[in-house]
């Protein structure tokens, strides 16, 4: 019982970050009417480090910080790179279509993986990155023209930005396997908040409108995405196996470009809706090799090793 409870627990945690994230790209790009976007990373950034701040002191957690320099580096790409690349993109491309080229992030993980920290690329995984690179193409569509839209090279930085995030993260946990992970996330967004407060004192911003539509939207996306959001997808890395993660991924971009044709009424050309249907075809491939290889070793695994494991 106590297994399909959090089995049960998971699942919730994940369809709750996957409306949370796939809708904050919506929100984001409605948001940006009235307010500049490093204004609103600003905002939100805020509105995160409180609701972290307010969990770490209800719940009687110290507040002294993880390692400096792991948490300062994964703090630029993962907040600050992140929140500022994507935001930006917003300004001149579609929410559906920047959130598509941002969660290719599963894809730079994966070769940067193999670089970084020595893990092999199977075969099942090379022909999703190829799938995925003919989805690319056709998102990109680039026989319209060979330079690329600025929104469009921003929104792959973030993706790449992220995936540079998870290997930190990744090496992080790896050589320190205790480490608190709400005590983490604060830091790590406290860490990628201050660069993003001298982007603000450099780069000239519109006047902020504070309309009930920008708060409400400050709301769900402070709160909900850059606080309890990133604290979801934390515990989430901690939890699940490296193919359930990658589903998680496949759903928050499918949401994004569902809502943002239904509110935003921005219908994707068919080149486009090609290409974002070969990239999510690449991530399902992606995440079956890896749940299919995870499953294999379990199987292979002695029973006494498994047993601990459990």
């Amino acid at each position: 019982m106590t297994m399909g409870k959090g089995r049960a627990g998971t699942l919730l945690l994940l369809v709750a970050l996957w409306g949370i994230w796939g809708y904050t790209w919506v929100l984001s790009k409605v948001a940006l009417a009235y307010v500049g976007p490093i204004d609103l990373v600003l905002l939100r950034g805020a509105l995160g480090l409180a609701t972290l701040l307010a969990c770490l002191l209800l719940s009687g957690r110290r507040l002294t910080p993880p390692p400096l320099l792991p948490t300062f580096w994964l703090g630029v790409t993962q907040t600050f790179g992140f929140n500022v690349l994507s935001s930006l993109a917003l300004l001149s491309g579609g929410a559906g279509k920047v959130s598509v080229l941002t969660y290719t992030m599963p894809f730079w993980t994966v070769l940067l993986a193999q670089a970084c920290l020595g893990e092999r690329v199977r075969q099942p995984q090379w022909l999703a990155l190829t799938i995925a690179l003919a989805g690319l193409i056709g998102v990109l569509e680039p026989w319209h023209g060979m330079t690329l839209r600025l929104a469009e090279i921003l929104a792959v930085g973030t993706g790449l930005s992220w995936a540079i995030a998870n290997i930190l993260a990744k090496r992080m946990r790896i050589r320190q396997p205790r480490l608190d992970v709400l005590n983490l996330t604060f830091w790590q967004m406290l860490f990628g908040y201050l660069p993003m407060l001298l982007v603000a004192c450099w780069l000239p911003q519109r006047m902020i409108d504070w309309s009930p539509t920008l708060l409400t939207v400050l709301v769900f996306t402070g709160i909900g995405a850059s606080g309890l959001g990133w604290l979801l997808w934390m515990i989430l890395l901690g939890r699940l196996s490296a193919g359930t993660a990658s589903l998680n991924i496949l759903a928050v971009p499918t949401v994004a470009v569902a809502l943002s044709a239904w509110q935003l009424h921005e219908w994707p050309r068919p080149a486009e809706a090609v290409g974002m249907g070969l990239i999510a075809i690449a991530l399902a491939l992606l995440a079956g090799s890896t749940l299919w290889q995870e499953w294999r070793e379990r199987r292979l695994m002695p029973c006494g090793e498994l047993v601990s494991m459990k």
